[in-house]
């Protein structure tokens, strides 16, 4: 953990640079280490394709981020990191909201590791 998950809208595709915002998030995430485990990180964007926003009216928008990460660190770590990466994606997408309708949203989800089952060896490439 952690994991970064982006829905987006397809009407923004050619212009989201996706690719772009999961490299800064990773940065963001990276120089917390080992807070958050380098080995564990993970990011992906999912394009939606049957969505409805708003009334349905224009060729809104949007972006949802979810944070997913394991129990265990300070209110202050998880509102310090959530603050920094909701200013990373209005900043990724401060062209495009001043060109269109476009709603950004994330949220935090954090969950007890009694319910995960993981197997990886990528944490020793960072031990060493």
């Amino acid at each position: 953990m952690p994991h970064f998950i982006v829905e987006y809208t397809d009407n923004i595709k050619d212009e989201a640079n996706l690719a772009k915002l999961l490299e800064e998030i990773h940065r963001v995430l990276i120089a917390r280490a080992p807070i958050f485990p380098i080995g564990g990180l993970r990011s992906r964007a999912i394009e939606l394709k049957d969505y409805r926003v708003a009334d349905g009216a224009e060729d809104d928008a949007f972006v949802h981020a979810v944070l997913k990460i394991g129990a265990g660190r300070s209110e202050e770590i998880k509102k310090e990191v959530c603050h920094t990466l909701f200013e990373v994606m209005k900043d990724h997408f401060s062209e495009l909201m001043s060109k269109r309708y476009l709603a950004l949203s994330m949220e935090l989800i954090e969950f007890s590791e009694a319910g995960t089952y993981k197997q990886n060896n990528i944490h020793t490439r960072f031990k060493k």
